[in-house]
């Protein structure tokens, strides 16, 4: 069992208040847009880090982490982007990819829209935490903590971190 903490769009701003809601998490999961390498080593200086790049990312961020990532977690195939889209309205470039090769959980940011949805035709869970910076034109940061048993996703949670 792993319990995840997902976030994603922080752009150069780490609120406090995310390590208190991760602190029973196992990893942390960022779907890109970090802003800078100082939000990369207070993540991973907390709890080991899996993530993308985003398009406000730098050199020093797009050497640490790619731009798609897939890996497996527990019993769970997950896919990672920043800009992927969402159910039924990927992008081009991500649909067929997820056509071919239909992850369990799918996990994208950039829209700065939190979005938890379910495709049927794919089979597959996408999930997007939202913006937790301060840059954008979201009213609230959001994060999203979870669980993965095994092949199973439960205990999802949206956590809202204040206004913009």
């Amino acid at each position: 069992m792993k319990r995840i903490g997902l976030i994603s769009d922080t752009h150069n701003y780490l609120d406090e208040a995310v390590f208190r809601h991760f602190e029973e998490c196992d990893e942390i999961w960022h779907a890109g847009d970090f802003g800078t390498p100082d939000i990369v080593y207070r993540l991973g200086g907390f709890r080991p880090i899996r993530g993308v790049f985003g398009n406000i990312d730098g050199d020093w961020i797009r050497k640490e982490f790619p731009e798609k990532l897939r890996f497996n977690c527990e019993g769970v195939s997950v896919y990672m982007t920043h800009i992927g889209g969402y159910p039924p309205n990927y992008n081009k470039v991500t649909k067929p990819e997820l056509k071919a090769n239909p992850p369990k959980l799918f996990i994208s940011g950039h829209s700065h829209i939190l979005k938890i949805i379910y495709d049927d035709k794919l089979q597959c869970l996408h999930m997007n935490p939202g913006a937790a910076g301060k840059e954008g034109w979201h009213k609230i940061r959001t994060i999203i903590r979870f669980t993965i048993d095994g092949a199973n996703m439960k205990d999802c949670e949206v956590i809202e971190l204040g206004k913009r």
